[in-house]
């Protein structure tokens, strides 16, 4: 039998990006990648990042820090003198403007490493779980963004190096991706998508609420200790 093919998983610690490690292990051997920015919750991302690589048994891991996106700042994720916004758990999330949380052209950092990683090492492929329909609205999450990115690593590669940039969950709602990933096995118990907080979430930014309304929704409980819970 053929070995598989190698990836690059953007794994930032998250739901999203756990489920889309899992997918891509039906059809690849996993590299992970993670990037530390100077964001609020950053140590806790990081010991879900080596949890979860623990889980997938993924060895080949690379950490990297892009503290200029904190020195840059513009976003509450970063910059602690902008607060998080907060609302009532079972509020809805999203609005027509871009919310203060959105980290300027963040994803792009994020693809570039992962692209002179994945060059590097042979990975054919580069997953990352950026969702669309059902996230805070940010512009790199789009499908677009990474149709054109995909373009941009074609013409700045090597002409034999063949990266495809693979966004498995960008269609889903949060709640189906719960699905896959209680479906898959994917330990979503190691997951951290809270903004604010890194003992136990808030439960009331943007993340934390679309997460506990995915649980919800799934008829299953968010297995994470919250401080706030929402209310069924």
């Amino acid at each position: 039998m053929a070995e598989k093919a190698k990836a690059v998983i953007l794994m930032s610690g998250g739901m999203d990006s756990c489920v889309t490690a899992a997918l891509a292990r039906t059809s690849h051997r996993l590299a992970f990648l993670h990037a530390g920015y100077g964001q609020r919750t950053e140590r806790r991302e990081r010991a879900a990042f080596e949890a979860i690589a623990e889980f997938f048994e993924v060895r080949e891991r690379l950490v990297v820090q892009l503290d200029h996106l904190k020195r840059i700042g513009g976003s509450a994720l970063t910059d602690e003198r902008m607060r998080v916004p907060e609302a009532e758990p079972s509020a809805p999330v999203g609005g027509n403007s871009i919310p203060v949380t959105y980290v300027p052209f963040r994803n792009a950092h994020f693809l570039a490493v992962a692209v002179s990683w994945a060059e590097v090492i042979g990975a054919n492929a580069i997953f990352i779980g950026a969702v669309a329909e059902d996230s805070s609205g940010y512009p790199d999450c789009r499908p677009e963004y990474y149709r054109v990115f995909e373009e941009l690593v074609r013409v700045g590669t090597r002409p034999e190096t063949q990266i495809t940039i693979v966004t498995p969950v960008i269609g889903m709602r949060k709640t189906e991706i719960v699905g896959q990933g209680l479906a898959l096995g994917a330990p979503l118990e190691l997951t951290w998508s809270c903004y604010q907080y890194e003992d136990a979430a808030c439960g009331v930014c943007d993340s934390c609420r679309l997460r506990l309304q995915a649980f919800a929704d799934a008829g299953v409980p968010d297995p994470i200790p919250y401080r706030v819970r929402v209310a069924r």
